[in-house]
């Protein structure tokens, strides 16, 4: 029995009606794949999180040889929380030549062009593999990758490229940013506000960190520079800061979370190991001075590393080829392309849509970048036959 066909904007239709916010189960997605391409005569290998909620999937189309080429995507996508959308998120809709649905940008229109090609890959008779990779929470820190890139290097045979599907509107990237979210508790003493010096005020000990980081994240502006970033230095930014119960409480805790986004040469652990030493230096033995169990806590919660750029690595001439472009590009984002790489595979990001719109209400992708990401798929599989 002949499996299901999809056309690539069918599959588009069928992952972005999948609700994968990171918060969320991917396995009815995970499920959805492994069972496509059961019908097409493909095993699919799951790799579960600790919890058993979420998982990886990876897949070969082809022979079991050296020399195929991995296509990573993350079936995660963020969350449509209090954003005003036009229309269903989770229902692709078309209008004016674009296909609105989160996700329908960042990423699973590549994931779904790849395996809606997987009948004219079978068809084909491939003489050299195409893997599949996708993962689950690269949006909270690429959780899921690197137990794929464990898998991959177990495997028996090595690829020669492996392309993360990110939107650069099909454009070459070579190299990204590293990144890290960090979540910082500041822990003192509650009181009466008329009585502030009997207690330990979190909100203004966590001020004089956050003030730390916003003069060193001015500094970075200068100290390292690189054209080939938007923006061409590292930085630093606070996202989220909760604390206080009442305006007249002296407050006891406050949680910030702040991120750094390094170059790919900037050791981003020596920014945390400062940080902490400002915090363990500046600010607590103040607060221990009042309360001696006051507390300053910094949990690195999330990192991505950074891809770094190899210049006529197999993977950047492969790509460049078949995108008919000699100009590769760095990007200011994450992917899970520095795990694969430091796991010993050449990789590079390439795929359809605009980083711009991404995690955005009303995420878009053109049906032009559909068509050309299309394309470039016919192509790959025209080399590896």
């Amino acid at each position: 029995m002949a499996g299901e066909v999809f056309t690539p904007r069918e599959m588009i239709d069928r992952l972005v009606a999948f609700d994968t916010t990171s918060r969320e189960s991917n396995l009815a997605l995970i499920h959805f794949v492994r069972d496509y391409l059961a019908e097409h005569e493909i095993d699919a290998t799951l790799i579960h999180d600790q919890t058993g909620k979420k998982a990886n999937l990876f897949a070969t189309v082809g022979p079991i040889v050296d020399g195929g080429v991995v296509l990573s995507g993350h079936t995660d996508v963020v969350p449509v929380d209090g954003q005003n959308w036009a229309s269903d998120p989770f229902q692709v809709v078309e209008r004016e030549g674009k296909l609105f649905g989160r996700g329908t940008a960042d990423m699973k229109s590549f994931c779904a062009i790849g395996l809606a090609l997987v009948p004219e890959m079978v068809r084909r008779k491939l003489a050299l593999p195409i893997h599949f990779a996708l993962s689950y929470d690269e949006e909270v820190g690429c959780l899921g990758a690197p137990d794929l890139s464990r898998h991959l290097q177990g495997l028996p045979v090595q690829p020669q490229a492996l392309i993360v599907g990110e939107p650069t509107e099909m454009k070459v990237v070579n190299a990204h940013k590293g990144c890290c979210a960090i979540r910082t508790i500041v822990t003192g003493l509650e009181g009466h506000s008329s009585e502030t010096h009997k207690g330990v005020n979190s909100i203004f000990a966590a001020a004089k960190l956050i003030s730390y980081l916003a003069d060193k994240a001015e500094a970075l502006q200068t100290s390292n520079v690189n054209p080939r970033f938007d923006p061409p230095y590292t930085t630093i930014q606070v996202g989220v800061i909760n604390g206080g119960t009442a305006g007249n409480i002296i407050p006891r805790e406050t949680t910030f979370w702040w991120e750094y986004r390094t170059l790919p040469d900037v050791d981003g652990s020596a920014i945390v190991a400062e940080f902490e030493d400002f915090a363990l230096t500046n600010v607590l033995p103040n607060m221990q001075a009042v309360h001696a169990d006051a507390n300053i806590q910094v949990d690195v919660r999330g990192e991505v590393i950074p891809l770094l750029p190899e210049d006529g690595s197999s993977a950047e001439t492969l790509v460049l080829a078949l995108t008919g472009s000699n100009q590769t590009y760095a990007v200011s984002y994450g992917t899970e392309a520095g795990i694969f790489q430091k796991g010993g595979i050449a990789s590079v990001i390439c795929g359809p849509g605009s980083i711009s719109v991404a995690h955005r209400p009303d995420e878009y992708i053109e049906i032009s970048q559909v068509e050309a990401c299309t394309a470039f798929m016919h192509r790959l599989i025209d080399r590896l036959a």
